[in-house]
């Protein structure tokens, strides 16, 4: 089978390289990026979450300088997530994020953050019940990014009122909340039921069982799903601890990657090449669907923020093998072959 490329909306790292930390340059992004091509990624959206205005800002700065002299990212990375500050704050919706660094939405620290760099801010992830979310959604869309609902504690109503003023997506859709919730009346509900957000999804086994994916999958059907990683930079690494923005994170042997000694998982060690996979394995799509879930799906949210800051985005292929491994994979004037017997770090939940 062959295929586009597979775009990954949401990596905070990726093969023992932290994408959140401001010591991050071009050799290390090269390695991080070649060896997400092995998994048949060959664009994504690097990262960065919850921290204090100045953190943001020098991580920003040191990853826009990393992309901008890298061999691979000037035609891998079109631009960049932020996820957070402006998230829920509250036990359980916060996850592994820094709560005291979470602030009420602010149009102008996006302006400032993204002033000096090369490539944009193109998605941006909010709790939507913050004071002047509805304001900010607006704004941000008449800029040309995209708006994600995440990490929140928002009810029917408010998620309504973000999907109207411009919200697209659910963010890691099914994480980000606590382990109790009301049985109906609660934010995964909400954003089930909001016809106009699509909905990105953990597909390791870890963050959604396949039952849960299942329903999900049924009710934002093929169109509104998209798969992502939500790597940190465990992914294609052996168990062990690594760094995560400014934190130390725990890569289990059963795949799953947390705050040592915590229940909160902190990204995964998933690659997307793995979620296709699992996917299929799990019986929950077929390889076409599922790598439509993981390239085409999330180029087209994003198409519209392409447009508007004049990026084009280069697609790619892929050659997959019977057991959808990738075999060729090639973007712009890069082209690798890989044997099909390599296994490449793909997550313990990678069947």
């Amino acid at each position: 089978m062959r295929s586009a490329g597979l775009f990954d909306l949401q990596v905070n790292g990726f093969a023992g390289v932290d994408f959140n930390s401001d010591e991050v340059d071009a050799d290390r992004l090269d390695h991080a990026l070649e060896a997400m091509l092995a998994t048949g990624a060959t664009s994504c959206l690097p990262t960065l979450i919850t921290a204090p205005p100045g953190v943001l800002a020098a991580r920003f700065a040191a990853l826009d300088r990393a992309v901008a002299r890298s061999k691979l990212g000037p035609v891998m990375v079109p631009g960049y997530h932020l996820e957070g500050p402006f998230l829920n704050s509250s036990d359980g919706y916060a996850g592994c994020h820094p709560a005291n660094a979470m602030a009420a939405p602010e149009i102008s620290m996006i302006e400032r953050l993204a002033r000096s760099l090369s490539r944009p801010i193109l998605l941006v992830t909010i709790a939507p019940e913050l004071p002047g979310s509805e304001d900010f959604i607006s704004a941000m869309c008449s800029a040309g990014r995209v708006i994600a609902i995440g990490h929140s504690a928002a009810d029917v109503a408010t998620i309504s009122r973000a999907a109207q003023a411009g919200a697209r997506l659910s963010t890691h859709l099914g994480n980000g909340l606590p382990q109790t919730l009301h049985k109906v009346d609660n934010p995964l509900m909400a954003q089930l039921a909001e016809d106009r957000l699509s909905a990105s999804l953990i597909v390791d086994g870890i963050h959604l069982p396949p039952h849960a994916l299942k329903v999900m999958l049924r009710v934002k059907g093929l169109e509104r799903s998209i798969l992502v990683s939500d790597a940190v930079s465990a992914a294609a690494t052996e168990p062990g601890l690594y760094p995560f923005a400014g934190m130390v994170v725990e890569h289990a042997s059963d795949g799953s990657v947390r705050l040592p000694g915590s229940h909160y998982l902190a990204g995964s060690a998933l690659t997307l090449d793995g979620a296709v996979r699992n996917l299929v394995k799990w019986s929950l799509a077929t390889p076409e669907q599922a790598v439509q879930m993981a390239s085409y799906n999330p180029r087209n949210l994003m198409r519209l923020a392409f447009r508007t800051f004049s990026i084009t985005n280069e697609v790619g292929q892929v050659t997959w093998s019977p057991e959808l491994r990738p075999l060729e994979v090639s973007v712009g004037p890069v082209g690798r072959t890989f044997p099909a017997t390599t296994h490449r770090g793909s997550s313990a939940t990678d069947g």
